[in-house]
């Protein structure tokens, strides 16, 4: 969704500007000059008339810039991003278990959210730097200046009416946040790949401590021998286990036989 605004706010954008020029002889003025332009902000191959005050001639003139790289550049990013975008998620709905396999999913999904977050950046940033450009190149009072009726003080040349730059402004604003989405996007894909399962794991230093602490134990030690608690001879007949000194070893065998 965020693709689409971008790429339509910019590539659908068209737009234009009204001048006026008053010469001292009315007859010969011109208060209604309409200028329209439209992606791809090729300027230079926007013409115009303009009157130029002597008499009924009039000039042929045409707009100053060509911001199409920028401006095109920005856009089949937006398009590119959002056939991804689409394609990703039916992998992720019905064919997630191709997805996981050989974690080359993972891993093709990873470099492709980087590039496009390095994309987004450099043509966002390449967008905003040529959208200041056509701003100033459809400036009426710049505009203006390109009219030698206008260079004449007896003239008066006045803009009528200025280009509404809101939706550009707009797709400026969509770019730099599909670059912060996908950026973002890169720690939730670095997840599903094999290096972040593999960095999860516990190193073999750590496995070495773990399996040195249960031999250490008394596991693993002859605690049934001869040296353990439980095959030393007269063990229940001593006074320190269970604080009864020899009332199983020798009282008891005793007064039973006694009894008998």
């Amino acid at each position: 969704l965020f693709a689409i605004f971008a790429f339509a706010t910019c590539g659908g954008y068209s737009g234009g500007l009204r001048l006026s020029v008053d010469c001292a002889n009315k007859s010969e003025s011109d208060l209604n000059i309409d200028i329209a332009f439209a992606y791809p902000f090729r300027l230079h191959q926007v013409n115009f008339d303009a009157p130029t005050c002597e008499g009924k001639r009039r000039e042929k003139l045409s707009l100053i810039g060509d911001f199409s790289s920028s401006a095109e550049f920005f856009v089949t990013i937006a398009v590119f991003a959002f056939l991804y975008s689409l394609a990703a998620t039916v992998v992720y709905i019905f064919f997630q278990n191709k997805y996981r396999e050989n974690n080359r999913g993972p891993l093709i999904d990873f470099i492709v959210t980087v590039v496009f977050s390095f994309l987004w950046l450099v043509g966002s940033s390449a967008w905003a730097k040529g959208l200041s450009d056509v701003k100033i190149a459809t400036d009426p009072d710049e505009v203006l200046l390109l009219m030698s009726a206008c260079k004449q003080q007896s003239n008066k040349c006045l803009p009528v009416r200025s280009p509404v730059m809101s939706s550009l402004n707009t797709s400026v604003v969509f770019g730099f946040l599909n670059f912060i989405l996908w950026a973002g996007n890169i720690w939730f894909v670095f997840k599903e790949t094999g290096w972040h399962s593999s960095g999860q794991r516990h190193p073999p230093d750590t496995m070495e401590k773990q399996s040195s602490s249960y031999n250490q134990g008394g596991y693993n030690q002859d605690s049934y021998g001869p040296a353990g608690g439980y095959n030393q001879p007269g063990s229940y007949g001593q006074v320190g286990d269970y604080g009864q000194p020899q009332s199983y070893g020798q009282s008891g065998p005793t007064s039973f036989a006694n009894q008998i």
